[in-house]
């Protein structure tokens, strides 16, 4: 048998391009530590995360006077979604549940509000007088030993805190006016949070289940799964810091009511809503009850009744929120302080008023997806479908009978 012949050059020359050549892509790569391959890796996925997450806060800022109205909606129909549902079970008509709930919230609001500027406007020109009454009083208490400041000092503080408060007025009322505060604009997001709450309440199922057919067929499970977790979040949510309110303005009310202040009401409808705001907002109003005990009764009672507010604060922030807040949202206090913070920083009173719902929310959304229960959950649902399918396709009678 004759042998090809074969050049021992050429042979030699493929050989060693096969054994011992080196690819400098591979090459650079094995150069690399694996560390900084997976830093780098996740580096880039989180860059873009975090470009989507501010891209969504701009878009949100922009529209916020669509938006705004829109997640108050959601949140008072997670207050009253249960509501309508109970009264549906009870053999309630729909139409009468959904009435009954929504007047409800809006008696309730309603009537809170009138209180509030009913009893201030009561009470408005004998605060007035007291008011003067009293920084007359501490001006002449200022005069005297240890400070023994004169009266054309005093006078020139004044003015300067008079001026800085104009200034500071006329700043705040030009940035209301610029983010559409004026009378047109507060309107117009009465009405669209009163429709939405009441078309949420009518067919949120319906609402819920056309945004999820938006998304591909194969992601449909994981985006239902993980709003209906969001939704329960968030119902659980408004509840709590319904009670959290509460117990916020009971605790301060009944200080100042025990002190013998007055505005005992306007002062605990303020601590309620202010409330609203996790930790920070029972501070802020608390600071008014501690400004009233100062005008209307002196020193030694406001600092009484900022002991009330500091309890009060104490107990919610470390029992409240720890307990009954962090079991229904699953946040944690120290999260809920720097998202409240975040949120004020970006959208002032609104962004920190929805900075914690947001934040729990989108915390069991990623949670429930990342778990993979949706797979288990739509395996389950297609298993189901397929024998309710079958027991479908026996026929009742037999043909023949």
């Amino acid at each position: 048998m004759a042998r090809r012949p074969r050049d021992a050059v050429s042979f030699l020359a493929r050989f060693g391009r096969s054994s011992h050549s080196v690819d400098p892509v591979r090459t650079a790569d094995s150069s690399i530590p694996q560390g900084v391959i997976v830093a780098g890796a996740w580096s880039w996925r989180l860059l873009l995360i975090a470009a989507a997450a501010l891209g969504l806060i701009w878009l949100i800022l922009q529209v916020k006077d669509i938006a705004i109205p829109f997640i108050i909606a959601v949140l008072i129909s997670g207050l009253l979604v249960p509501y309508s549902n109970w009264m549906q079970r009870h053999r309630v008509p729909r139409w009468l549940a959904v009435a009954l709930a929504f007047l409800s919230a809006l008696v309730v609001v309603t009537g809170l509000i009138f209180l509030l500027s009913n009893r201030v406007s009561a009470e408005a020109p004998h605060l007035d007088t007291q008011i003067r009454d009293s920084l007359s009083g501490l001006s002449v208490w200022l005069q005297g030993p240890p400070f023994n400041f004169s009266s054309v000092q005093i006078e020139g503080y004044i003015d300067k805190i008079t001026a800085s408060f104009k200034f500071d007025n006329a700043s705040l009322l030009s940035g209301a006016l610029t983010v559409g505060s004026t009378v047109g604009h507060v309107l117009t997001g009465v009405l669209l949070t009163s429709f939405s709450t009441l078309f949420i309440l009518i067919d949120g199922a319906g609402i819920w289940a056309w945004i999820v057919r938006i998304f591909p067929k194969k992601a449909r499970a994981a985006i239902d799964g993980a709003g209906q977790a969001g939704w329960l979040t968030l119902m659980s949510f408004a509840r709590v810091q319904v009670l959290v309110a509460f117990i916020d303005a009971l605790g301060i009310g009944l200080g100042a009511f025990f002190l013998g202040l007055p505005l005992v009401i306007p002062i605990s409808v303020l601590v309620f809503f202010g409330s609203f705001i996790p930790i920070v907002g029972a501070v802020v109003t608390g600071a008014v009850a501690v400004f009233i005990a100062l005008v209307f009764k002196g020193f030694w009672f406001a600092i009484i009744m900022l002991a009330v507010t500091v309890l009060v604060q104490e107990i919610e922030a470390h029992v409240l929120q720890p307990l009954i807040m962090g079991t229904a949202v699953k946040v944690h206090p120290l999260a809920v302080v720097l998202v409240v913070a975040g949120g004020s920083y970006l959208g002032g009173i609104s962004g920190a008023l929805f900075a914690v719902p947001i934040a729990a929310t989108v915390n069991v959304v990623i949670r429930y997806i990342a778990s993979g229960a949706w797979r288990e959950e739509a395996a389950a649902a297609r298993a189901a479908a397929s024998f309710s399918q079958i027991w479908r396709t026996v026929p009742r009678k037999a043909p023949w009978q």
